[in-house]
């Protein structure tokens, strides 16, 4: 048994990479949306990356995303062991800043990659999925889509987000390239609003990963004064519905300390997955 571990690069490798992680969509949907956006291979101008895939004689068995030298780094949804022998194969080549995915393949990424570093943030999650069938009677139909004229409010909240989430503020750390993260979201139509009666946004979610197989949401932040008005489990109904109507499944990742937010997933439909792990150097 011939075990290997390569770059993918050609056409080839692309339908094999796209085949294997349609075994698992919910679980590989992150993956599956940085391949639908950027492709295989970075284009000229555009920020590097690379996927490497391990082969048991000349079948892909699992893959490894790497953005930015390691700014972040995205196991396949495999066995351990396979994504063990990417890490091994990779080794001392990249800088690991950030990795998201499946908590058994993190946990061995961070053996092999940087197993004496001081992590800066882990966090276990759980990654919820629904379907349209599973959808219950939660809609807003005023949620819409951001525009470039809401950036002066949606900034700060984004922000505040972040913050809650990762315990670290980027308008601190990166103000330029975030505003700029946060525009490109919104030309992108990826990020959804609230509004209340005096044209304040009140709430925000984002489409973080979309692919033919599903999308994926993140960033859900309803401003602490509208809290437990129920803006969030509304609107996410809402998104969630319009969503199916032309997607086969939607998923959400939800920190094993957010036991509101899980609980919000469950009313509203979402099922819990597999655990999750983010880790932050």
């Amino acid at each position: 048994m011939a075990v290997t571990v390569e770059p993918l690069h050609s056409p080839r490798h692309i339908e094999m990479l796209r085949a294997m992680l349609a075994r698992e969509p919910a679980h590989n949907l992150y993956m599956l949306g940085i391949l639908e956006d950027y492709g295989l291979v970075a284009r000229p101008g555009h920020p590097g990356f690379q996927f490497h895939g391990r082969f048991v004689d000349g079948e892909l068995t699992a893959a490894l995303f790497v953005g930015g030298g390691g700014a972040l780094i995205v196991p396949s949804a495999s066995l351990p062991n396979t994504i063990a022998d990417i890490a091994k194969a990779l080794a001392g080549s990249l800088k690991p800043v950030s990795m998201l995915g499946d908590k058994a393949a993190v946990d061995v990424l961070v053996q092999h990659l940087c197993p004496t570093a001081k992590l800066s943030l882990s966090r276990t999650q759980r990654l919820f999925a629904c379907s349209a069938d599973d959808l219950g009677p939660f809609t807003n139909p005023t949620l819409r889509l951001a525009v470039e004229a809401d950036l002066d409010q949606l900034v700060p909240m984004a922000a505040a987000c972040v913050k809650d989430t990762m315990d670290k503020d980027p308008l601190t750390l990166d103000p330029k390239g975030f505003a700029e993260r946060v525009k490109m979201r919104v030309k992108t139509n990826r990020t959804y609003v609230l509004e209340d009666k005096d044209k304040r946004l009140v709430f925000k979610i984002d489409i973080g990963s979309r692919c033919p197989q599903g999308a994926e949401l993140e960033g859900l932040y309803t401003v602490p004064d509208q809290r437990r008005l129920h803006h969030a489990t509304l609107s996410l109904g809402q998104i969630s519905r319009h969503l199916l109507s032309s997607l086969p499944r939607l998923t959400l990742r939800v920190d094993d300390n957010s036991a509101q937010l899980a609980g919000l997933a469950r009313k509203v439909g979402y099922m819990a997955g597999r655990a999750q792990r983010t880790v932050v150097l």
